[in-house]
């Protein structure tokens, strides 16, 4: 494995292995230097190269005493944990937060969970969209008149879960500067789905933005926030939300003259987009962008991931890598003087842990 490089080069990690944001809790930590043991069924094999990079993989029998040995001897020398089991599984195997904490109190202990340590729900088997279901975010997604449409699992697992308990370790290790203690983390996608729902509890009862599904300025309703399709199939995007934006998207795409009045009245919005409808299935999606790609029109073509790869924006910031034969989104966000790197894995973690307890 190559050498950890970043500002987090240097932390040790024990990653519980499991699925969903998890991992990619890990990746994040990883990607930045630091230093990653995956602990893993005796046996188990990668399932996400991408996600599970950078990772020096160990097996260990969790049920077994040599195995919880084992792992209590590693955690009394790491700084951070990360586990994503049912709340009191870890407690049942005598690797809960308070046995590994009394081992080492300067330790941050990471549940990544849906529900979170405790109410109701707290043992009930959940996935993503059940997580954002019950916070509103999901009932903001959709067409109007139809149900809910599930936004993939980057609101809830990645966007409520991944980051927030990557946001929360950070945070527990810079109060650490200070305490010189760790303490425990419980990131639940409920809770972080709902802060992301920040915005919109802001602005409730205001004009153009609303939760209700299909409506409001950011929800598919204005003519000048939304997709249309191209001649050839493909999807553009438009953003043009500010007037002198709007006027150069107009322009720009030869729009009848009369979209540019009443840009914000509502009673608009369905006749003008199906007058825009009609104007960009005249053309191609390659037309659009060589007409709208990087003016002021807030436009950008709707590209699937083998698609996004090659865009000369991302190609240009090298925001995709080639690893090992697989292509991999770049380290983010990006650093000045310590970057971040992609970073193969290996079946060392034995020996990772051996350094950690012969370094103290």
């Amino acid at each position: 494995m190559n050498l950890p490089q970043g500002p987090l080069a240097g932390l040790k990690v024990m990653e519980f292995a499991g699925i969903g944001p998890g991992p990619h809790v890990a990746m994040l930590l990883a990607d930045l230097g630091a230093e990653v043991v995956r602990i893993d069924r005796p046996g188990a094999a990668t399932t996400n190269p991408v996600v599970e990079r950078a990772r020096h993989r160990i097996g260990v029998d969790l049920k077994s005493e040599d195995g919880k040995a084992e792992v209590r001897a590693a955690a009394a020398c790491a700084d951070v944990i990360i586990e994503g089991f049912r709340p009191g599984v870890m407690e049942r195997l005598g690797l809960g937060p308070e046995e590994l904490l009394a081992l080492n109190p300067r330790l941050v202990y990471a549940r990544m969970t849906g529900w979170g340590q405790d109410g109701p729900l707290a043992q009930a088997a959940g996935h993503d969209i059940n997580y954002i279901a019950i916070t509103g975010a999901l009932a903001a997604v959709g067409k109007a008149g139809e149900t809910a449409t599930p936004p993939q699992n980057l609101v809830g697992d990645f966007g409520g879960g991944s980051m927030y308990c990557a946001f929360g370790i950070m945070a527990a290790l810079y109060e650490r500067e200070r305490s010189g203690k760790g303490q425990v983390v419980d990131a639940a996608i409920v809770d972080g789905a709902t802060s992301l729902m920040s915005f919109f509890f802001g602005v409730r009862g205001r004009p153009f933005i609303t939760t209700e599904r299909g409506k409001g300025m950011l929800g598919g309703a204005a003519h000048f926030y939304r997709c249309f399709r191209c001649a050839d199939g493909k999807e553009i995007s438009l953003g043009s939300i500010e007037p002198q934006f709007y006027a150069e998207m107009l322009a720009k795409a030869g729009a009848p003259e009369e979209l540019a009045a009443g840009q914000m009245n509502p009673a608009n919005w369905d006749d003008y987009a199906e007058k825009l409808a009609a104007l960009f299935a005249t053309k191609t999606q390659a037309e659009w962008c060589a007409l709208l790609e990087g003016s002021d029109a807030c436009f950008a073509p709707v590209l699937d991931l083998d698609e996004a790869r090659d865009h000369p924006h991302l190609k240009a910031r090298g925001t995709y890598l080639e690893h090992e034969g697989e292509w991999h989104p770049a380290p983010a966000p990006r650093f000045s003087r310590t970057p971040g790197a992609v970073r193969s894995s290996s079946d060392d973690g034995a020996e990772v842990f051996a350094r950690w307890q012969a370094q103290g």
